[in-house]
């Protein structure tokens, strides 16, 4: 796994995977710790991800909202954006841009997630 990038864009290579997830952890949250506005992760580099990987993803995401920062995922390989409609993580989770399908044609993403709601001050 290797990570590039600052504290509001990173690139994930490789696989995000159990072994890999303590050190993508750490990376990702002190990019989350360090910076402001949306944190984007470049996806188009990950090979793939299992369940662990899958939990960095929203502890990262969880702790971005935390933080007022909003988590957003792009270019998603198509098989990982099949993996976040199965689990329904699409509707949590922000992913924008497209991503080629296995012939070559571009799958739209799956769609930007609004920002939180604020409830207004009286």
């Amino acid at each position: 796994m290797r990570i590039t990038g600052d504290h509001s864009g990173l690139a994930l290579k490789g696989r995000l995977d159990v072994r890999s997830a303590a050190d993508a952890r750490a990376r990702l949250h002190r990019a989350v710790d360090g910076g402001q506005g949306d944190l984007v992760l470049d996806l188009a580099g990950l090979e793939s991800w299992d369940a662990t990987g899958l939990g960095v993803i929203m502890g990262t995401h969880r702790r971005a909202g935390r933080l007022g920062r909003r988590l957003v995922l792009r270019a998603v390989p198509a098989q990982l954006q099949r993996l976040l409609v199965a689990t329904r993580l699409h509707r949590i989770l922000a992913v924008e841009g497209t991503v080629p399908d296995a012939y070559g044609t571009s799958m739209p993403a799956l769609g930007v997630a609004p920002p939180p709601m604020v409830a207004p001050s009286l």
